[in-house]
């Protein structure tokens, strides 16, 4: 009785599946490259020039039709208004390298419910990602805030985070923020105003500076008086003018 031949794949599909294969992985090795090249790039350009706009910005203005911005340099902004974004968003951003461990691990220990996020992991998503939480995001705002971090003085990091947070629907950066809510320019914010202002972050739509709700109130006070505390005590003085 004749045995059944065995069906055996062709050689040339089998070597034609592992090129293409082969393909496909230089070719994603080539992108992560590319984009991270982009990335250092950008980094290195933004430690210098202001950013133009960012992924949320663009996004915003495309949802709302306009939006308010206007760059302004540190210098051009009140020393109290620097000092109480920081108090509000992170106290402790002079002394650590863009992840602030202690507070990582009391998020931790403490579930979901608590943030850990310093003020330089804001500002890079703020500056490169997109909003809302997931791994991916999460990821490449780790890889890229030491990269910062290395880079930039601590002062450069203030100075581009207060000049793209959003302080109310479709208004972004401190200066538009302090016309837009007080009738002022930046750099002539009282330590109560930027109070008022740090106080509506991280959520700017459902918080108001003007005729402030209770709960904001007391949180710009609180703000207001770290931001005291931090010149007292020196956790403001890497970024002091």
């Amino acid at each position: 009785m004749a045995k059944k031949a065995t069906a055996r794949r062709p050689r040339k599909t089998t070597k034609a599946a592992a090129t293409r294969k082969r393909g496909v992985l230089r070719g994603l090795r080539r992108g992560a490259f590319a984009f991270a090249g982009a990335i250092v790039l950008s980094v290195g350009i933004y430690a210098i020039l202001p950013p133009p706009t960012t992924p949320y910005i663009l996004s915003e203005g495309l949802r709302l039709g306009d939006i308010r911005r206007q760059w302004v340099s540190a210098d051009s902004i009140a020393p109290e208004a620097l000092r109480a974004v920081v108090a509000a968003e992170d106290a402790n951003f002079c002394h650590h390298w863009g992840f602030d461990m202690e507070q990582l691990r009391a998020a931790i220990e403490e579930g979901a419910d608590r943030g850990a996020s310093t003020l330089t992991q804001q500002m890079v998503k703020n500056v490169w990602l997109w909003q809302g939480r997931s791994w991916p995001r999460k990821a490449l705002e780790a890889l890229m805030t030491p990269v910062v971090e290395a880079i930039w003085t601590k002062r450069r990091i203030v100075e581009v985070y207060v000049n793209v947070a959003e302080f109310d629907e479709g208004v972004f950066g401190i200066e538009a923020a302090a016309q837009h809510h007080f009738g002022v320019r930046a750099a002539d914010l009282t330590l109560r105003q930027a109070s008022l202002l740090a106080a509506v972050l991280p959520n700017p739509k459902a918080r108001q500076a003007v005729n402030p709700s209770s709960f904001v109130d007391r949180r710009a006070r609180a703000i207001a008086d770290g931001a005291a505390t931090i010149r007292a005590d020196g956790r403001a003085d890497c970024f002091a003018g």
